[in-house]
């Protein structure tokens, strides 16, 4: 089947913004940009914007069970580690994610990815990492490749935090040896959690390094909360992606971009925290490339890219035009996608239609699902 989108009144091709244009699609595969071919289907989008659909390349949406009971200690202005000493954190959530079936944590995975779909989110990282143990670990990335979703997934393991009876160095061994050899046919990166309770530097290095021998793309959170050579450690790694990096310095983001490591934001974290945000601007002038992802999780309930993207104009101060690329071909770059993220000749037809004469909108109409059409590998979506 061929598609033809006409009238797009702007165009973000994922690099540029082209005026008056439009897009033929076959069997699923942009073929030409700016000739209004014959088609058998047509979607006229009526000289609205037009753009690739978001990438998101950092969530956690599998998980049972929420932590809004969190919201009155965010209130009073206890931190990220205050609050898991109170009972709440990644720890609650792993009392609850092991109690449920893999069929519940299937359920809710598809309902998140669904609402992240129709706001205009076409591929979708999924990480493990509320399991810890082998047994439901494995199970979480079993869901994660066994549900179904309009979006494309692409599961993580993720080394999230130690559990109760292990020292870093003894629960480091355990997924080497226990996890990783299954993890490494079900998950496509591997990612630690580089932080001080957390992993270590060394514990991590070590971790992602045996990832590697299985042949999975590495990953890290790193310097979220202080800065401790996480992000080094993804430089000498070569890691596609070092993300959150509320506290790296100028040393280690040197390193990375000289490594071509993606540097990946998540704004809404500061955000529910009532923390610093990152120094975008730095980054940028730097020559960093940075993608900007949800980070959806039970502490960061967000779905809708675009309150993503309004965060980076406003907060981060990014200009809208690295903001769209952050979640589009920056986005590609951190999960090692060659065939999405820009509208190219030769590349998958993932293509958002936004109710925007504009791409200024998305960061003007705050809190607005903007996007009225979705075409994911050539089939058309409306919300």
């Amino acid at each position: 089947m061929d598609l033809l989108i006409k009238n797009i009144g702007m165009l973000f091709d994922g690099y540029r913004f082209i005026k008056n244009t439009s897009v033929y699609i076959e069997n699923g595969i942009i073929k030409n940009i700016g000739e209004n071919q014959k088609a058998e289907e047509v979607v006229d989008a009526n000289g609205n914007f037009v753009m690739p659909g978001f990438i998101d390349s950092h969530t956690h949406i599998a998980f049972a069970g929420y932590r809004d009971f969190e919201i009155e200690w965010k209130i009073e202005g206890l931190s990220y580690e205050e609050i898991a000493r109170r009972g709440g954190g990644i720890l609650y959530t792993v009392e609850q994610t092991k109690k449920a079936s893999k069929e519940r944590i299937i359920k809710e995975m598809e309902e998140r990815a669904e609402q992240m779909f129709f706001h205009g989110t076409t591929t979708i990282e999924v990480k493990s990492g509320y399991g810890l143990d082998k047994e439901n670990e494995i199970k979480l990335l079993e869901a994660i490749n066994e549900m179904k979703s309009h979006a494309s997934i692409i599961p993580t393991f993720l080394a999230h935090a130690i559990p109760r009876g292990y020292d870093g160095d003894e629960y480091t061994d355990y997924i080497i040896n226990e996890i990783l050899p299954e993890a490494g046919k079900l998950a496509k990166f591997a990612d630690v959690f580089c932080e001080k309770g957390y992993f270590n530097v060394e514990q991590s290095e070590r971790i992602l390094r045996k990832a590697k021998e299985y042949g999975m793309g590495v990953k890290i959170h790193a310097d979220e909360f202080s800065c401790m050579g996480c992000s080094k450690l993804a430089a000498k790694l070569e890691a596609s992606s070092a993300d959150h990096l509320l506290m790296a310095d100028d040393e280690s983001l040197w390193e990375m971009k000289k490594a071509g490591v993606i540097a990946t934001l998540l704004p809404a974290t500061p955000f529910v925290l009532n923390e610093p945000y990152p120094d975008a601007r730095k980054m940028l002038n730097m020559g960093l490339d940075i993608a900007i992802a949800t980070d959806m999780n039970p502490n960061c309930y967000v779905g809708n890219m675009q309150f993503i993207i309004q965060l980076a104009v406003y907060k981060l101060r990014m200009p809208v035009i690295e903001a769209l690329k952050a979640v589009t071909t920056n986005a590609a770059k951190a999960l090692n996608l060659k065939d999405v993220g820009s509208i190219e000749i030769g590349k998958k037809a993932d293509v958002i239609i936004l109710n925007a004469k504009s791409p200024d909108f998305i960061p003007y109409h705050i809190g607005t699902n903007l996007v009225e059409t979705i075409i994911k590998d050539g089939k058309i979506y409306s919300k």
